[in-house]
């Protein structure tokens, strides 16, 4: 192999379509992860995609990105990219990741990975086909890379909660209370599939099911859509801002709250609930495990830390014993600042990028992959469609 040609090996070629919230976390990521974790191949951000010329060149300037595309299609069409990072709104990431694939491109598309299990069921079927090409694809449920997220699923995996018999699961904000917050495309079913129970209830079905080690197969559910109509027009700025009380106003088409109860396959009892009406929470993402020999839990406003109860402590020392998510040994922590030093949301996206840039590497399949992806989808599905049967138990397909 000639010196180009082992430089080309050691970089990762990245093109992303859409460069807003989550584009700027991913480029964060791909700009950061070979600077601290040991990888295969150096992650370049070869292109960035957005419709707006002017908006997508300023993005690349802030982002580090080397060119640009005003069209995902040419994106994908480039022979220098040889992976297409999908971070737009849920109605597109279809089109998109098949079209990549096709293209012989590994993918990384942002949660929920679809707006219907049809669609969801599409993209796994053509990274199943890719697999066999050698291409990889994989579903970014990020919170899965919090290191003490990863703690307590090592604990499971260990044994030390014994068998699980409830996981209790929460993601409460409040940043669409204000009824005057304007319409967004995360209020329009057509772009965003769902609601609150997509956009953040996704990420709690994804991290309950991976830390217990085990699947929903049933539930029960109601949704509730608390302001059913916002101001339109405005420039909508991260996850906040406020309209006008006196302009025109159109209609939400999605729910603003989701609850429900499940059933595991292993046995467990599941308690769920995503909300973007929890005044006094910004992003409280929590989740607690109970087992026969012991618990875990954990809350994101608190992100470096895990609450861990050992049942076989005496019972004078028993009790919740707070574990500083910080030191070497604990998962991903070792790359990272010295003990105590703790670590932000920024860091989960390096993590994703870290393992994705491994798997490459190595030839394997990362996770969460499509197919574990299309099973949350499933989950979705199966609650909507419990809600609107009036909180009938449904069992979830597939």
């Amino acid at each position: 192999m000639t010196d180009s040609g082992q430089a080309a090996a050691r970089t990762l070629r990245v093109g992303m379509v859409g460069h807003g919230f989550m584009g700027a976390a991913h480029s964060h990521a791909w700009r950061n992860a070979h600077r601290f974790f040991e990888l295969p191949a150096t992650p370049q951000l070869t292109a960035v995609a957005g419709r707006d010329a002017q908006r997508v060149a300023e993005a690349a300037e802030r982002q580090g990105w080397l060119s640009t595309e005003t069209d995902w299609r040419r994106l994908v069409e480039r022979d220098d990219i040889d992976l297409i990072d999908i971070c737009t709104p849920g109605d597109t990431h279809r089109e998109i990741a098949l079209a990549a694939l096709e293209a012989g491109k590994h993918v990384l598309c942002e949660k929920p990975l679809a707006n219907t299990v049809a669609e969801a069921e599409e993209m796994a079927d053509a990274a199943r086909r890719a697999s066999e090409r050698g291409q990889i694809a994989m579903c970014g449920f990020t919170y899965r890379r919090v290191p003490a997220v990863s703690l307590a699923r090592r604990f499971v995996d260990e044994g030390r909660l014994g068998e699980i018999r409830h996981v209790r699961a929460q993601y409460l904000q409040d940043w669409l209370s204000d009824a005057n917050a304007p319409l967004t495309w995360r209020l329009d079913k057509s772009r965003a599939g769902s609601g609150s129970l997509g956009d953040i209830g996704a990420h709690i079905i994804d991290m309950a099911q991976w830390v217990a080690g085990s699947r929903i197969e049933g539930l029960s559910a109601v949704l509730r859509t608390f302001v059913t109509e916002r101001p339109v027009g405005g420039e909508f700025v991260g996850l906040g801002g406020a309209g006008s009380a006196d302009g025109p106003k159109g209609p939400v088409s999605v729910d603003d709250a989701a609850a429900f109860t499940a059933r595991f396959a292993g046995g467990a009892l599941g308690v769920f609930e995503a909300t973007r009406f929890a005044l006094g929470r910004k992003n409280s993402l929590r989740l607690e495990v109970n087992g026969s020999l012991g618990s875990v839990a954990f809350d994101f406003e608190d992100m470096n830390s895990l609450q861990y109860y050992d049942g076989a402590d005496d019972a004078e020392a028993q009790g919740f014993r707070r574990i500083i998510v910080t030191e070497a040994v604990h998962p991903y922590t070792g790359n990272w600042w010295p003990s105590g030093h703790g670590l932000g949301y920024e860091h989960s996206f390096t993590h994703q990028v870290a393992d994705l840039v491994r798997a490459i590497g190595a030839g394997a399949q990362p996770h969460p992959s499509f197919d574990d992806a299309l099973q949350v989808q499933r989950v979705l599905a199966a609650v909507e469609a419990s809600a609107a049967d009036r909180a009938a138990w449904h069992e979830v397909q597939g």
